[in-house]
């Protein structure tokens, strides 16, 4: 039934572990993650931070289940958050895998508020892509051309497009 949502979280979490595998091989300093970009979030590390605790925490709401380090307080390397994006990604997987009511209401914001199922899908994808962008824009302000993540690369990357035979 989630077939079509697939490929999209598919490459979500592609282009996260991309990104930051991407930046452990660039050997940025300290100073470099910290670095904030016009009109971002935070600085490298705190932007990858924020997408991975963020997304872990919209997946473990939605499948009902904990993931500690998704409440965004605990310190992480680029090591940490490769794996924490790695988890996340399997709870994914194993979401999508059954049915998911996108009209169950779920509580947030310290009980204050409510909201469907299904906004939760839908901001996943969004807030990712808002965020790996705004990482781009400082790796792009250090000279340095970031990885391709759109979802066309991903698709070279995992053989869901190929050239047609002539």
């Amino acid at each position: 039934m989630n077939e079509i949502l697939l490929d999209a979280f598919r490459h979500n979490n592609w282009a996260t572990k991309e990104l930051v595998r991407f930046c452990q091989k660039q050997n940025l300093t300290a100073e470099q993650l910290e670095v904030r970009g016009v009109g971002t979030f935070g600085g490298i590390l705190a932007t990858l931070h924020h997408i991975i605790t963020v997304d872990g925490s919209y997946v473990a709401r939605l499948a009902e289940t904990e993931l500690a380090w998704a409440d965004g307080d605990e310190d992480a390397g680029l090591a940490d958050l490769l794996a924490w994006a790695t988890r996340a990604e399997e709870l994914w997987e194993q979401l999508l895998a059954g049915k998911i009511d996108v009209e169950r209401v779920i509580v947030v914001d310290d009980g204050t508020r409510e909201v469907r199922a299904g906004i939760f899908l839908a901001q996943a994808l969004n807030h990712a892509n808002h965020h790996r962008e705004q990482v781009c824009a400082i790796l792009t302000g250090f000279g340095i051309e970031p990885p391709d993540i759109q979802a066309w690369e991903y698709a070279w990357a995992t053989g869901r497009i190929w050239d047609r035979d002539s």
